[in-house]
């Protein structure tokens, strides 16, 4: 099965931001109720047994933190992002570590939408502009395990733990 490790995520106006960037990109947006912040993606697993043992050693965040910020991945951009630049995100990620998991080259996002085209590169840089330092919503204090699976329609996801 297809797993992951992730933080449910709840933003404040996901509705206003798709409204914000339409007819400046095309893509395909997250459904909101799917929002994450994923601490490690594990692919393919026969036994989540072993993961789960792990798991057990990371602790919840101790509280929300604050999501702020517009980014992406990608020349061109291919994944928008909501940002989470919290200190506390890199420390729990270091406790991920220290119990055995890896987290490749981590920075802690929001993936909300995987873009297909831009139509006015300008306009998508000045509106990601206007977004620099407003509070989006949070990252919500747990931890969950989940299973991923791949249908025509999009993405399903089911909590494990």
């Amino acid at each position: 099965m297809r797993l992951f490790i992730a933080s449910p995520v709840k933003l404040d106006d996901y509705q206003s931001i798709q409204k914000d960037f339409a007819g400046i990109i095309e893509g395909k947006w997250v459904e909101e109720e799917n929002l994450h912040l994923t601490w490690v993606f594990l692919g393919e697993v026969d036994d989540p047994a072993p993961v789960r043992e792990k798991l057990q050693e990371i602790t919840p965040l101790e509280s929300e933190v604050t999501i702020e910020g517009l980014g992406y991945f990608g020349r061109p951009p291919r994944v928008f992002f909501a940002k989470a630049p919290s200190t506390q995100l890199y420390d729990k990620a270091r406790a991920f570590k220290e119990a055995g998991f890896d987290l490749y080259r981590f920075k802690p996002h929001i993936t909300l939408c995987r873009i297909k085209h831009i139509y006015d590169y300008r306009a998508y840089k000045e509106k990601i502009k206007s977004y620099k330092e407003k509070k989006l919503g949070f990252v919500l204090p747990k931890i969950h395990l989940y299973k991923s699976i791949l249908t025509s329609q999009g993405v399903s996801y089911t909590q494990l733990l």
